[in-house]
C-alpha cells in the first residue's frame, strides 16, 4: 500500500472532463497539480522557491484572511487554472537586506520579503485583509507527530508563564463536530488536530479536488467567481462521488503517515551518547524551551523531533498578521528540527522561506525566544559551529 499512496502522492492531477476519471479534477484555480511538486522527493526534501523559468514554484502560497473566513479570493491566492479560465494572480518576492555582525568577524545578511500581486482577476484584496506566506513543509516524519499523547503535549505548555523563563507556549485548541474542542498540532500555526484533516485541506485547497472531508469539487472558487463555479468537475460514481474517493484518500494518508522520521528517528531509552558540546549549548542557550528534544509514544518508542508543537510568539519580525483560530499573527507553531537541512541547497527555512541557512533562521527569532537569539549571536565562532553541527544531525 505504501507504493499504492506514493503514487497517488506523485498523481499530475487534470482538467475535467478527462477518460481518466481517477485523475481529473484539477481546479479550476490551483496552485499544484500534485502534492509532489510542494513537496519534493516524496515529501523528504524542502522545497525551492522559483522554478526554472524563474516565477514563483507553487510551493509558496500567499493565504488570505483569518482561517474561518471567505474573501472574494478564497482562502489563498491561485496562481495557475485550468484551461479557459485566468488564475487569479501573479505573486512575486522582492527583498530588503539588512547586515548582522556576529563575533568572529562573522558577517551575514537577513532578508525580509515583500510579496507583490499582479493580474489580480477580481480588483485589489479587501482592506485589513490578513495575508501570510506559506512555504509547504518537509513531511519526514509526520505520522510519528501524530501519535505524540496529547497529555505530554500539554504538559509543555506554560501559557501564563509560570516559572517565568520568558517562554509560554499554549495550545491551539480547535472547534470540533462535537462539544469538545480537539488539539491543532500541524500547519504552521498548528490549525489542524490530525494529518487526515491536514491532507485532505491540502488536497482541496492546492489542487482544487473535492474528496470525503472537503467535498467542494470547485476548490477554492468563490461565489464572486461563477465562471470558476460554472466549470465541469470530476465527481463521478466509480470515485463514490466526490474527485478522490475515501479509498484513494486513505492510500495518499497512508503514505503520508509513513515516511520515515530523518536521522534516529525512533530511539532507544539505554543508547549510549557521549556528550555534544553542541547538544549542551543548544540547552543551555535556551532552545531546548521551546524545541523539546524527546517524547516517548504510547507504544513505548521514543522520538527525537525537537518540537513542542505548541504556539509560541515569535516577535513582530515573523509576524503575518494573520489569525487562526486561537493563533495570533505573532504566534507560530514550533517546528520540528529532525532533519532540519535535509535535502536542499538554497536553505528556504521558516514559515515563507526568508532564511538561507540556519543561521539567518536562528536571527530571526524575537518574541519568547528573544533572549536565546541574543545568547547564540554572544556565542564565538566555534562555539556557533558546534552548534550548528549537532542541529544539522538531529
Amino acid at each position: 500500500m505504501l507504493a499504492t499512496g506514493r503514487a497517488v502522492f506523485e498523481k499530475v492531477w487534470v482538467s475535467a472532463p478527462s477518460s481518466t476519471t481517477a485523475s481529473d479534477g484539477l481546479g479550476p484555480l490551483y496552485n499544484a497539480r500534485s502534492c509532489g511538486q510542494c513537496h519534493p522527493g516524496g515529501g523528504t526534501r524542502r522545497p525551492t522557491l522559483e522554478r526554472d523559468d524563474g516565477r514563483l514554484g507553487p510551493a509558496l502560497v500567499l493565504h488570505l484572511g483569518e482561517a474561518a473566513s471567505t474573501s472574494v479570493y478564497g482562502e489563498q491566492i491561485q496562481g495557475f487554472a485550468v484551461p479557459g479560465l485566468q488564475a487569479e494572480a501573479r505573486l512575486s518576492i522582492s527583498y530588503t537586506e539588512q547586515d548582522i555582525q556576529l563575533p568572529g568577524g562573522d558577517e551575514l545578511r537577513l532578508r525580509t520579503p515583500h510579496y507583490r500581486l499582479e493580474a489580480l482577476t477580481l480588483g485589489g484584496l479587501e482592506t485589513g485583509l490578513g495575508t501570510s506566506l506559506r512555504l509547504a513543509p518537509v513531511l519526514n516524519g509526520v505520522g510519528l507527530l501524530e501519535l505524540v499523547p496529547e497529555a505530554a503535549i500539554l504538559a509543555l505548555a506554560d501559557p501564563d508563564d509560570g516559572d517565568g523563563d520568558g517562554v509560554s507556549g499554549r495550545a491551539n485548541w480547535l472547534p470540533s463536530a462535537s462539544a469538545q474542542p480537539v488539539l491543532g498540532r500541524f500547519g504552521w500555526k498548528a490549525g489542524q488536530p490530525d494529518l487526515e484533516r491536514q491532507t485532505a485541506r491540502a488536497l482541496n485547497l492546492d489542487i482544487g479536488i473535492g474528496n470525503p472531508l472537503f467535498p467542494r469539487p470547485e476548490g477554492d472558487c468563490t461565489a464572486w467567481q461563477q465562471d470558476c463555479l460554472a466549470r465541469p468537475n470530476g465527481n463521478s460514481p466509480r470515485q463514490d462521488d466526490p474527485e478522490a474517493s475515501a479509498v484513494l484518500l486513505a492510500q495518499l494518508l497512508f503514505y503520508v503517515r509513513n515516511i520515515p522520521a530523518p536521522g534516529p528517528g525512533d530511539v532507544k531509552a539505554d543508547a549510549s551518547v557521549l556528550p555534544d558540546p553542541g547538544a549542551i549549548l543548544f540547552r543551555e542557550i535556551g532552545c531546548a524551551a521551546c524545541h523539546h528534544s524527546e517524547f516517548v509514544l504510547n507504544d513505548g518508542r521514543r522520538i527525537r523531533p525537537y518540537t513542542d508543537l505548541l504556539l509560541h510568539d515569535m516577535g513582530p519580525g515573523l509576524a503575518d498578521h494573520r489569525v487562526e483560530v486561537s493563533a495570533s499573527g505573532m504566534e507560530w507553531r514550533t517546528p520540528p528540527l529532525w532533519g532540519l537541512e535535509t535535502g536542499t541547497d538554497s536553505g528556504n527555512y521558516l514559515h515563507d522561506g526568508r532564511a538561507g541557512s540556519v543561521t539567518q533562521a536562528i536571527l530571526w527569532h524575537g518574541g519568547e525566544a528573544e533572549m536565546a537569539k541574543k545568547r547564540f549571536m554572544q556565542l564565538s565562532r566555534p562555539e556557533r559551529e558546534d552548534l550548528l553541527e549537532f542541529l544539522a544531525g538531529v
